[in-house]
């Protein structure tokens, strides 16, 4: 269960998937809307649920709420160093409170309105997060109690608030993130927008918000990880070694990935219903493999498409899960297959930046067309404030397939200093003609890694898009890489 202890851990063995549906079901989502909100069926909610009541030894909703509500109890009551208060392995509970009018304006009321709405239906669709449902939230409107009163009501670990004002060209919209145990104030943020398309302003406002929030470089997960590390060892679970995992996989060094394997391996060891973890693993190996982190690339290609493949199985609605199929499909030489799970993937997940920029590496580099990928991480790097250095990898790679060197070689030089990056940058340069920067940097990668090439590139990422393979190619053997 979201927000439970390690005790309760070892006692239901619930997977993160079951906490989501049980937490939701005793919150009185039906069946339908639980499927909608974690891209399930309605019948496999209904499996999900016969297990769960098998595991919590309960027989009916208000036994698992009662069970959800004293496990929750239990654990609020245990406290961590330094003030933190959610210190429990689990996906962190959100709750969207409806925003606030603070104008007459009838406009203004409904732009609220569907501002929370659409705010929760996408943060609902991350599966490291569990989401308090619209029609619990609308309760809450126009109440005016202590958030920490709030926070308890609802079992909620954040509080998410916000407030409308408007004058005749401009909307101010104000957002807050406040601990929920505590009623401090974690993360604020202000957007003004002109007045005259509500629309425009309900789909911008929401992708930044989601974006700065949401992702494994959000401000949610960092908060989270800030607790994971006041926490024993001892006490860890499997989601806080996802957490510490993904963190040293965004590092992009030999040493981080090693242990970003070892800490994704430990997280699937403790829960292996984990789907996330899983295909963060796979992300994890692909890295290894097309950086020369490891002596048999084949080895790291066939380790990212076991766990890409479990991952998949085990939520097949996660919008990234769906783009690593799309590149396995690649692989297969099915790039019709590839194309349409890429697209899944972007219907899965539309307003997230690390789904819109995975998705436009694989539309150069597996298959599709580049030119879409262009506008993809364009798309990426505009709604998501706090991209990752790792969205200019996928710009980088995307400008050189379709020519643009110039703008590759900017894009490289804020991305992660891994062998890839300096391998692009070489190609990039020697295909302007720049013979002795791109020298510089052969000599640098030969020093670092002696043994990478394009090749390894090539079967680790992977690449099968001809245009791309082609491109690669002719690159290295300019700069010399091959």
């Amino acid at each position: 269960m979201p927000g439970r202890n390690m005790d309760a851990e070892q006692n239901t063995g619930l997977s993160i998937r079951e906490e989501l549906v049980a937490t939701k079901f005793a919150q009185g989502m039906t069946y339908r809307e639980i499927g909608e909100t974690l891209f399930i069926s309605p019948a496999t909610v209904r499996t999900h649920l016969s297990a769960i009541y098998q595991k919590l030894g309960v027989h009916n909703k208000l036994a698992l709420a009662n069970l959800l509500a004293v496990g929750r109890m239990e654990d609020t009551a245990k406290s961590i160093p330094n003030g933190l208060t959610h210190k429990n392995s689990g996906p962190p509970i959100v709750a969207v409170l409806p925003f606030d009018n603070l104008g007459s304006d009838e406009r203004l009321a409904h732009l609220a309105e569907c501002l929370s709405a659409d705010i929760i239906a996408d943060l609902a669709r991350y599966p490291d997060l569990a989401v308090i449902a619209r029609l619990t939230m609308l309760t809450f409107k126009g109440r005016c109690e202590d958030l920490r009163s709030i926070g308890r009501e609802l079992n909620a670990d954040y509080l998410l608030e916000g407030s409308l004002q408007a004058t005749s060209r401009q909307v101010r919209i104000s957002v807050q993130l406040v601990d929920a145990c505590t009623g401090a104030d974690l993360w604020s943020a202000r957007y003004e927008r002109p007045a005259a398309d509500m629309f425009a302003i309900q789909d911008s406002v929401t992708e930044n918000i989601i974006n700065a929030l949401a992702g494994c470089c959000g401000k949610l997960a960092h908060i989270q990880r800030n607790i994971v590390r006041r926490k024993p060892p001892g006490s860890l679970g499997g989601y806080d070694y996802h957490l510490l995992g993904v963190e040293q996989l965004n590092m992009y060094s030999r040493t981080s990935n090693a242990e970003a394997i070892r800490l994704l391996s430990r997280a699937i060891e403790l829960d292996p219903a984990f789907a996330r973890a899983w295909l963060e693993l796979g992300f994890a190996y692909a890295v290894q493999g097309s950086n020369g982190y490891a002596d048999d690339t084949a080895m790291s290609l066939a380790n990212f498409s076991c766990c890409a493949n479990k991952s998949f199985a085990l939520d097949p609605g996660d919008g990234l899960a769906r783009q690593a199929a799309g590149d396995l499909r690649a692989c297969d030489g099915d790039f019709d297959g590839a194309i349409e799970e890429n697209t899944l993937a972007l219907a899965a997940a539309p307003n997230d930046g690390d789904t819109l920029a995975l998705v436009a590496g694989s539309r150069a580099l597996a298959a599709g067309d580049p030119e879409a990928g262009y506008l993809l991480i364009n798309r990426a790097l505009c709604i998501n404030a706090l991209a990752p250095s790792w969205y200019f990898s996928m710009l980088g790679r995307v400008t050189f397939v379709l020519g643009r060197y110039r703008e590759c070689i900017a894009a490289f030089r804020r991305a992660p200093d891994m062998p890839s990056t300096l391998m692009f940058r070489a190609m990039a340069h020697a295909l302007l003609g720049e013979d002795e920067d791109a020298a510089k940097l052969t000599r640098r990668l030969a020093s670092e890694c002696p043994k990478y090439t394009a090749e390894h590139f090539i079967a680790g990422y992977p690449v099968t898009n001809p245009p791309a393979m082609a491109s690669i190619r002719h690159g290295a053997k300019r700069a010399r890489l091959v």
